[in-house]
């Protein structure tokens, strides 16, 4: 199978996080926005969204956007639980994930680390922070219910709930958010960080994980 990502992506992340944790091989088709690569029409042609990640399988087909590759990755892995009640909490916080948590880290994360491109004092970038941390202070909330050998959706074993939510809560403080105060999320972000097949972003250079250039 071949990942088409960009080399800083969140979402295309934690498609790679959760291949590794899976054992599953991907070949990397890293393309730089710098560059225009995502408007090139060969680019298009398997990005109906004209976004990355694109999943592309040996047969062909290909699957965008990182929800949906990751149920398809985790089908018959313990990633995936088989119990319909578990099944829906874990959607229920990969809901919390797109709706209320990844917007406003990546926006922060994107426009004063990557672009730096506005004023972190503004109205619009003062309310995204507030919402980064009432959306932290709500996985924090129930992380610290889950205790200390649980996971954001369920019991005793990861699910891909807390690989979507990993991403973007590890990369808060390029955004400003410092993490100091979420002592249920630090702890929560070294145990996946442990995890045998966990991924860097930067595989060769885990220390670069702050990185703001397209180059590793």
């Amino acid at each position: 199978m071949k990942l088409h990502d960009t080399l800083r992506s969140g979402n295309a992340w934690k498609v790679r996080l959760m291949a590794g944790l899976l054992g599953v091989p991907l070949e990397r088709h890293t393309r730089s926005i710098d560059r225009g690569d995502l408007r090139r029409p060969d680019f298009l042609a398997i990005a109906p969204l004209a976004q990355v990640p694109v999943l592309e399988l040996d047969d062909g087909h290909c699957i965008a956007e990182s929800m949906a590759i990751l149920h398809f990755l985790a089908q018959g892995s313990p990633w995936w639980p088989a119990e319909p009640l578990a099944q829906a909490r874990v959607l229920t916080w990969l809901s919390f994930e797109q709706e209320r948590h990844m917007k406003p880290l990546a926006k922060l994360r994107l426009h004063l680390a990557l672009h730096r491109d506005r004023d972190p004092a503004s109205p619009e970038f003062r309310t995204y922070r507030h919402e980064a941390l009432a959306a932290l202070a709500l996985l924090e909330a129930r992380l610290e219910r889950q205790g200390p050998d649980g996971w954001v959706a369920t019991d005793t074993h990861p699910s891909i709930a807390d690989v979507a939510l990993y991403p973007y809560t590890r990369l808060a403080p390029m955004g400003g958010i410092e993490l100091q105060g979420f002592a249920a999320i630090r702890a929560w972000l070294a145990r996946i960080e442990d995890l045998h097949g966990y991924q860097a972003l930067f595989p060769a250079h885990p220390e670069k994980t702050f990185s703001t250039s397209e180059t590793p």
